[in-house]
């Protein structure tokens, strides 16, 4: 299996989106319409769902997980709020390359913690990138707090920088995403 250990951060939905405003967050890593989106680590599409609104008909969503039961939900709301721009795969991220240089953007939501070997999912996730497309790693923040994961598995901002530019990224920006994450824009470097 392609992550250590799943961890379950919140009940439902609607308690996450309490605290984590998804749309906000898209839209503030630049998100927009006519995007290739890959969101790895998908889960139940949190993020895969209203990044297929944003992208619209002219864009692309790609939705990866390792659980067949969080696709099969996602598919199922996907097909409900008839959006056909969303392609899901089940799959383990150290393993699958979703295209090759046509993503706009690869995320990696509150996930990339969870990875047996994030390395080689930073280097599938060059792969996906476009030459000027964006790597986008939201995560928790490494001090305890009610929710998320065990600290002692969360990254701290600056060993995720040093993750991510040991796989040939150029770290654009690091800031807070709210009172619990933090997110980090990186670019390919050749």
């Amino acid at each position: 299996m392609g992550v250590v250990k799943r961890h379950r951060y919140c009940h439902d939905e609607l308690e996450r989106r309490k605290w984590q405003n998804p749309e906000a967050i898209l839209l503030d890593i630049g998100l927009q319409s006519g995007f290739t989106f890959a969101d790895i680590g998908c889960g139940e599409g949190f993020f895969a769902l209203p990044a297929a609104k944003i992208v619209g008909q002219a864009g692309r969503v790609f939705a990866m997980d390792a659980d067949h039961d969080a696709i099969a939900r996602l598919k199922t709301n996907a097909a409900q709020e008839r959006l056909s721009n969303l392609t899901t795969q089940v799959g383990e991220a150290e393993e699958t390359v979703l295209c090759e240089s046509c993503a706009d953007i690869v995320f990696f939501g509150i996930v990339l913690h969870d990875f047996k070997n994030p390395s080689s999912v930073l280097t599938n996730a060059k792969t996906m990138l476009k030459p000027h497309g964006r790597l986008i790693d939201l995560d928790w923040k490494k001090r305890r707090m009610e929710l998320g994961p065990p600290l002692e598995i969360r990254f701290s901002e600056e060993d995720a920088v040093r993750l991510i530019e040991s796989a040939r990224f150029k770290i654009e920006t690091v800031k807070d995403a709210g009172p619990y994450h933090y997110v980090i824009a990186a670019k390919p470097q050749a």
